[in-house]
């Protein structure tokens, strides 16, 4: 079962920004910045009405606190925006390390709060998922490796919507369920559950989109929520998505994402 820890604030509802607020059917959002941090990459990406303006992706196992800022700063230096253009935010918010999760949530709140922006939070899995091209038969398997013989897991059908919930499995309960093929898999997981999938007989293939997720993703599936949900169904921090409870302990049991 997920383990979902939010900040302790997150009730807590901005006003939206003045840009935003004329409409609330998201069609006002114009210039959106997404990043990632969650996992073994850190990836930034500013889209606006033309699509994609700027886009900064590096492999990252550590140093995403020292090197978030910077990336970001860059994407709007080519992007030729600054913060005060920005109407709308979007980080990933796992499952992923905790380090990572702490590292990109607090700065997307801190800059949410500062800007009075919408915050959407998409899961790494959808993330990862979403560039995959799979044949209307197939369904998407997104993995991650956790390690400890895991997987963080889920099941996306061709369209990319959600036929499971993030769960962390070992890769035979994984196999489980997908005894049905064809499969494509993606993530860093993808090897071990293909494997697993061809020595029960079953149709899987390994997708040649990305095993790690990357911001034009996110910001892809937050333009779309803007648009379906309006901003206002935004105004609050997401909480961080743990399907692992975290290894790190802060002094006293403090909350890393308290208020």
């Amino acid at each position: 079962m997920a383990i979902r820890t939010g900040f302790s604030a997150a009730a807590r509802a901005w006003p939206l920004p003045t840009s935003a607020r004329s409409s609330d059917d998201g069609a006002s959002v114009l210039t959106l910045l997404a990043f990632d941090t969650a996992q073994g990459a850190l990836s930034a990406a500013i889209i606006g009405d033309e699509g994609v303006l700027a886009h900064r992706f590096e492999l990252r196992t550590r140093g995403h606190a020292e090197n978030l800022m910077p990336v970001l700063e860059a994407v709007m230096a080519e992007a030729g925006v600054t913060f005060a253009d920005l109407d709308a935010l979007a980080v990933t918010v796992g499952p992923g390390t905790f380090t990572g999760l702490r590292v990109g949530l607090a700065a997307a709140r801190g800059l949410a709060l500062a800007r009075t922006l919408p915050l959407v939070g998409v899961t790494t899995l959808e993330a990862l998922a979403e560039p995959v091209g799979a044949e209307p038969v197939e369904r998407i398997a997104a993995a991650f490796d956790a390690k400890r013989g895991e997987i963080y897991f889920q099941i996306f059908n061709a369209r990319h919507a959600a036929l499971s919930e993030p769960m962390l499995v070992s890769v035979e309960e994984a196999a489980d369920h997908l005894q049905a093929g064809p499969v494509v898999c993606v993530g860093t997981g993808a090897g071990l559950l293909a494997a697993a999938l061809a020595a029960r007989g079953v149709q899987a293939r390994l997708s040649d989109a990305p095993a790690q997720p990357d911001a034009r993703s996110v910001a892809r599936i937050a333009a779309a929520r803007l648009a379906a949900d309006g901003v206002a169904a935004f105004r609050t921090a997401p909480a961080p998505l743990y399907l692992r409870a975290p290894d790190a302990k802060l002094p006293g049991g403090i909350d890393p994402f308290a208020a």
